[in-house]
This record gives structure tokens, sequence and C-alpha cells, in this order.
């Protein structure tokens, strides 16, 4: 039974921390949520808002064809306050879930500042919070707190860059030179600009030799990318080729280029709701931003494109945690101090989601005397958080949720991606819900 003075501090209000706040306070449990802007701001942050999302705004795959539909699937089926959110901020983007930047962070602020058992303080945390408490700080963790958390561990923090990509004002797109389609599909949701070969060359050499912007003070001397999220410009460095296989492949528009194939493709996704701005998909980048508007125009459709956000590059910060972290997202050798989010380990907005959500069940079932309880291995959430028990820590790079680390199937093989995912969706949900079938009391609401 829950006592009136128990409370648990959470520590960041992104969507690790927003979710875990939430989770919490739906069962009855009172929340300080700890959020330090925006009288601290990060390099990357623009608003005040909770759960603001700022490298994209599009979560990922939305069917269960994908690992990523997969979670998203067990965050719905467990009341997932991000997953709520996303549904009723969402914009087109083909078999993707995307949101609008701005009615997504609002809908979650609103909720999670109005729950009546969550309190939002507006005050940088520097020191680790009393437990219980869930540290989901994210990867832009203050300097004060990463030291903090370094010196709780005593393995430090590990590092990586990530990069944002820009986005444009449609009405200044030539569409006589776009087409709208989805990928294999002669209508859809993305703007589509095309280059041959001759003006891709010219693009792709222009990129090479652009100027990147110079790093900040909270930047380390040596860099060091997460590859899920490399610049557009470290990848295009790789060679001329490199580019036609990643983000600008041109594979799956013949029907909407009258029967030919384009040599390269930069495709535009609607980021908000009145489809007025688009993002530059997979063109995160770290040029400075008047490199950008130069190579960036090579593009014949964006020759006068204006871009209401430019690219920018930031640290983003995570544990060691096969070092650091038990099975329950605890930092060895405490009861009750977790941590979620990026910082954690995982990479990705629906990922860091999962462990704020995890994080938060952990908690409440200690706060509440529950069994000790642990997330079915054939589950996306289970899965996440294995691999980040058993990756190597030499080794450990932060992880996206993907058929690799789950649990083999035993059937027959399966030689399509499709089949393969969903017949590990199938056992996932089904493994889900007798986890929520025999677990009743963790999923009860009392809010």
């Amino acid at each position: 039974m829950i006592k009136t003075c128990d409370e648990v501090i959470v520590a960041g209000g992104g969507l690790a921390g927003s979710e875990a706040a939430w989770q919490l306070a739906e069962r009855g449990v009172r929340v300080l949520l700890y959020e330090m802007r925006p009288r601290r701001m990060t390099p990357a942050h623009e608003t005040n808002l909770l759960a603001e999302l700022v490298c994209s705004n599009s979560l990922g795959g939305e069917k269960t064809t994908t690992p990523a539909g997969i979670l998203k699937a067990e965050l719905s089926r467990m009341d997932s306050l991000i997953m709520e959110c996303a549904f009723k901020a969402r914009v087109p983007a083909g078999n993707a879930l995307a949101v609008d930047r701005t009615v997504f962070a609002r809908l979650v602020d609103g909720a999670v500042s109005g729950h009546p058992n969550i309190r939002v303080i507006r005050e940088e945390l520097t020191a680790i919070p009393r437990e219980p408490a869930i540290i989901a700080t994210g990867p832009l963790t203050s300097e004060a707190m990463a030291a903090a958390i370094a010196g709780l561990t005593g393995e430090g923090f590990l590092y990586f860059y990530d990069a944002v990509a820009p986005i444009v004002d449609i009405s200044t797109v030539d569409m006589s030179k776009a087409f709208r389609a989805n990928r294999y599909g002669t209508e859809g949701d993305y703007i589509n600009c095309p280059m041959n070969e001759e003006e891709y060359k010219v693009f792709w050499q222009e990129l090479v030799s652009a100027e990147t912007a110079p790093r900040h003070e909270f930047e380390e001397e040596q860099t060091k990318h997460f590859e899920g999220c490399l610049p557009i410009e470290v990848i295009a460095k790789r060679g001329e080729q490199t580019l036609l296989y990643g983000p600008l492949r041109p594979v799956g528009f013949r029907a909407a280029c009258g029967g030919s194939e384009p040599c390269a493709v930069v495709q535009l996704r609607q980021d908000n709701t009145e489809k007025t701005l688009y993002n530059m998909v997979g063109f995160q980048t770290n040029l400075k931003w008047g490199e950008q508007e130069r190579v960036f125009r090579l593009i014949p459709a964006l020759s006068k494109a204006e871009f209401v956000r430019k690219g920018v590059m930031h640290r983003n910060l995570f544990v060691c945690a096969p070092a650091v972290l038990d099975e329950k997202l605890r930092f060895r050798g405490h009861d009750a101090l977790y941590i979620a989010g990026q910082a954690s380990g995982v990479e990705g907005y629906m990922e860091s989601t999962a462990t704020g959500l995890a994080a938060a069940l952990f908690a409440y079932a200690g706060i509440a005397g529950l069994p000790d309880f642990s997330f079915p291995r054939e589950t996306a959430l289970g899965s996440l958080i294995n691999y980040l028990q058993t990756a190597m820590p030499k080794s450990f790079q932060p992880m996206n949720v993907n058929l690799g680390i789950f649990p083999k199937l035993s059937c027959r093989k399966l030689w399509k991606r499709t089949e393969r995912c969903e017949a590990y969706a199938a056992r996932s949900a089904e493994a889900m819900e007798q986890f929520i079938i025999n677990n009743k009391p963790l999923f009860q609401k009392r809010s």
C-alpha cells in the first residue's frame, strides 16, 4: 500500500522524465519533476516546454513490420502518455509516426504540469537527488549534473555528438523541380527533390569541402559520432556513392519520375500541422550556417529555399550501462536511484520514452512493496534493457531497438524482413499481454 508521504524526484523534463513522472503520478505517487529550462537552456532546445523534440519530428516507424513499431505497440499497451500525445499531434509521414513539435510538446507539458500528483520545479539540479529518484536529465545534461553522475559511477561519462537537420519554409521550395510521393508510390506525404548525376556530383563535391562550425565550450576536443545520427557531411566524406545508399537513395521513385530513376533524391518531411515547415530527412549537419544555405541550395528544388532553422551539432552524453547499471536501470549499489532516457545508453525518442516508463514501474514496485519483476525478453523493451546489461563495456554505444537484440525466433527461417518483424511483433504482443496479466497490481491506476 502506498504511503501518503511517498515522493519520487524525477530530474529532467524530456520524453523519459515526462513519461516517468506521469506513470508514477497515475499510480498515486507524488512526484517532484525538476526541469532547468528556461532558467538554463541547452545548446539545442529553443523553448521551456516539457518533452521538446530537438533532432527530428519523426518518432520512427509505426507499423509492427518494423522494430520501432513493435516498441510503440508495447508502449501504447502500457498506456504511455508520450504515445497518446504523439497520436494527437501527428502529421502525415507515410509509415512513420511524425508529429507537430509544438503541438506535441504543449500536450505533454499540459498533461504533466496539470497532474495533481506532479509538481514541476523550474530549477537546475546540480547534485544527485535523494532516493527514490529517477535521473532523466538527458544527453544534454548540465556540467554540474554530469560531474555528479560521473562521481557517482566512478566510470565518468562516455559521449557522442548528435546533429540536428535544417527545416525549410515549404512555400520557398520550387515544386516544379520536386514531387510529392512516398517511396514505391505515386502519391504520398514526402516532398522529394531529385538530382541528376551532374547535379549530384556538384552537390557532393561542395558538401565534402564545406566549412564546419567550430565546437563550443561544452564540447570535447575529440568527436565521436553515433552511427545512427551522423552529420550528412561525415557520411559524404566516406565516398561519392555513400549518400546514394543512405539518405539520398533514389530507389522507389520510377513511377513518380515517368519511369526513370533519378540519381539522388532529397526527401522533405512535414514538420508542423499547418504544412508550412518541412524537415530535410537525414540532413543532420554541423556545417556553418552560411555554408548550409550555399550547399543545400545546390539541390535544384531548394535553390531559393528559406531555412527557418539551421542544422546544429551538440554533445550527447550517456553512461556505460553494462558497467554501472543493474537490470532495473538502477545505479549499482543503490536501492532506489534510477536512470532513464538517452543518458541510460539507449538511442531514439521512443527508446528514451520506454526507459522512462520502465524506470517508473521499477520505482513504483519498490514503493508499493510489489514483487520484483523484469520485462519479458520477447518484448522490445525487455530486449533493450537486456542489451544495456549484456553489451561489452569497452565498446558500448547507444542502441536503437532492432531485431538483432531480440531473442531469436524458434520457427522456420523467414526471409522477408517484414515477415520476420510480424513474427517478432506477434510474440512480443503475447508476452506483453501475459506480463500485464501476471502483474495486475503494477498497472492499477490510483490517481
